[in-house]
């Protein structure tokens, strides 16, 4: 998946948890969103693994998608 810059349309690209454009410096948190809703995943942290939740009722949703 490509993600294009706001301002100029080109690539960007991720890099510490946001998304940069190259040509003109702009930057985009990136944010886990539900691929079933497309509302944002609330992110939850324990023993060192990483898992998303939605909290619109789709449950826990796998990093891979």
């Amino acid at each position: 998946m490509n993600v294009t810059c706001e301002k100029c349309q080109q690539t960007l690209t991720l890099s510490e948890g946001a998304f940069i454009c190259e040509a003109c410096d702009f930057h985009l948190p990136a944010q886990a969103v539900c691929p079933d809703c497309l509302q944002p995943l609330n992110v939850l942290k324990a023993c060192g693994a990483v898992d998303y939740f939605c909290p619109q009722g789709h449950g826990l949703i796998s990093k891979k998608e």
